[in-house]
């Protein structure tokens, strides 16, 4: 095991790090990029400031599995090394977890943007389960070939709230359809933008999202090869440290 000592980039002090141990609970986010201009520019979405949890904050559309994803009929499937490596260093892997990840992360891209990334290439799914009603009303199957495993980090621990989240990238030309009015004053993202790496790292984002977004830089420049290995992001000993999953 190759682990680097990564605690430089995140803070030291945590006035809020006073909670009882906190189970982190599976969740799953989307780095949607855009290659259509000469700089690839990603979707990073505002949360609404009256929210208590990262109010204000750029972040990836995102949030925690749905029990629902586990069961929603799907198109395609994930390429081998993302299942492969979505089942490593954790208790009772399944390929159903690894699916409902990858779920997860398409699911709240639509409820946090509107953006639906999916495919009639099945025909019409008919009525979807719960929150995925959508992608049913469109006509379209959940597509998990538009997506790849990229990264992964786990909330430090004594914080309210923690999370594993599984962090997938996947291109914009894989969004079949757009809902309105989904962002917006009263929403979870009252706006979103279209950044370049350079802009997103310098935006008000979390931590962890810039660490990500520096993951983020080589892997596209080096084609977004399905094999490149995926950071993972956890704490050990009072530190934030870096592991790789090959």
């Amino acid at each position: 095991m190759n682990l680097t000592d990564v605690s430089r980039d995140f803070p030291r002090d945590r006035p809020d790090a006073v909670h009882p141990l906190v189970r982190p609970v599976d969740a799953a986010a989307l780095i949607l990029v855009d290659r259509s201009k000469r700089k690839p520019r990603i979707l990073l979405g505002r949360r609404n400031p009256a929210l208590r949890f990262m109010p204000g904050k750029f972040v990836f559309p995102g949030g925690r599995v749905d029990v629902v994803d586990r069961r929603v009929p799907v198109y395609g499937m994930l390429d081998s090394e993302s299942e492969r490596r979505l089942l490593a260093r954790i208790t009772r892997p399944s390929t159903v977890r690894a699916r409902a990840l990858a779920l997860a992360a398409i699911r709240e891209t639509c409820e946090e943007t509107g953006l639906l990334l999916g495919t009639d290439e099945a025909g019409d799914p008919g009525k979807l389960p719960g929150a995925w009603h959508a992608f049913g009303e469109a006509g379209l199957f959940p597509n998990l070939e538009a997506l790849t495993f990229v990264a992964r980090a786990v909330t430090p621990p004594r914080l309210a709230r923690r999370f594993d989240t599984r962090f997938f990238m996947a291109d914009i030309s894989h969004v079949a359809h757009r809902l309105d009015g989904v962002i917006g004053p009263e929403a979870e993202l009252v706006e979103a933008q279209w950044l370049t790496l350079e802009d997103a790292r310098q935006a008000d984002v979390p931590d962890i999202t810039r660490a990500i977004l520096a993951e983020v830089a080589p892997r596209l420049a080096g084609g977004h090869r399905p094999w490149q290995p995926v950071p993972f992001f956890f704490s050990r000993g009072g530190k934030v440290v870096r592991e790789s999953i090959a």
